[in-house]
């Protein structure tokens, strides 16, 4: 293997690319479904950025629904235990995926429901 070839050439994804998806996942983190969404519908000639935003709207989709069932527990008293633990996954799972978005890997998150294909 060459060591002088670009990391872009060995990855085969472009350093936008990546900027895009970082900023997805750390989006996501923070605003929830909106940038995946947005960034799903707006860039579909990049298959990197679109696959990428999808596993993020698909988690943050997964995480809302979570949210949703221990929302509907707190009065029986597990949905009290179920907020941090989602909330802590959900935290783990955004930085994941801008980790590997800043490699250019295909971040999958492991619980996501996939909902979108």
């Amino acid at each position: 293997m060459n060591n002088d070839a670009p990391v872009e050439a060995v990855s085969g994804v472009s350093q936008d690319s990546k900027n895009l998806a970082i900023l997805n996942w750390v989006g996501t983190l923070f605003l929830g479904f909106i940038p995946g969404l947005v960034l799903y519908l707006i860039k579909t000639d990049d298959a990197y950025i679109r696959d990428q935003s999808k596993e993020a709207l698909n988690w943050s989709i997964t995480s809302f629904i979570g949210f949703l069932i221990a929302s509907a527990l707190t009065f029986v008293g597990i949905g009290l235990l179920l907020y941090p633990i989602i909330g802590l996954c959900h935290l783990i799972f955004c930085i994941l995926g801008a980790i590997g978005a800043s490699k250019g890997d295909s971040f999958r998150v492991p619980w996501a429901i996939r909902l979108i294909k």
